[in-house]
């Protein structure tokens, strides 16, 4: 008579291959995700290291050096936007600093090229964010 445990020890070994089968499918999907995942924020990262050079080029050339043609406080606002919107593709906390960075760029973006003050807090905003995000790409795995 064939019972259950008889047809299980027949077929063991057909039985810990679809085990392992499985497990390995199971794996290799989530692997990929996860791969797929810290591809994004890594691209993200990056794109948005490079904005946060150009919203920095922005300040200096608009504060420091009185140049309104190529710091013109009015064009960074694309820089700013663009960070927040890379950032949200981010993880913390990169996500929440460059959102926080857009409301002190909000505040103080008028006052480049007359208030030192406005300067020091977009710069010290831009230099936090760039902490975060290469701190969330130093733990991507």
């Amino acid at each position: 008579m064939n019972t259950f445990k008889n047809q299980v020890s027949r077929h063991s070994v057909a039985l810990i291959s679809l085990l392992v089968a499985l497990s390995s499918l199971a794996y290799n999907t989530w692997r990929n995700e996860q791969t797929e995942e810290n591809r994004n924020v890594r691209t993200a990262g990056i794109a948005l290291l490079l904005k946060l050079g150009e919203l920095d080029r922005v300040v200096f050339y608009s504060h420091y050096d009185h140049d309104m043609e190529r710091g013109n406080p009015r064009s960074g606002w694309a820089y700013a936007l663009t960070i927040r919107d890379l950032g949200s593709l981010m993880n913390e906390p990169a996500s929440s600093s460059s959102t926080e960075l857009i409301g002190i760029w909000q505040q103080n973006w008028s006052g480049l090229g007359s208030d030192d003050l406005a300067a020091s807090s977009i710069s010290d905003g831009i230099d936090r964010t760039r902490a975060d995000v290469l701190m969330v790409l130093g733990e991507l795995y």
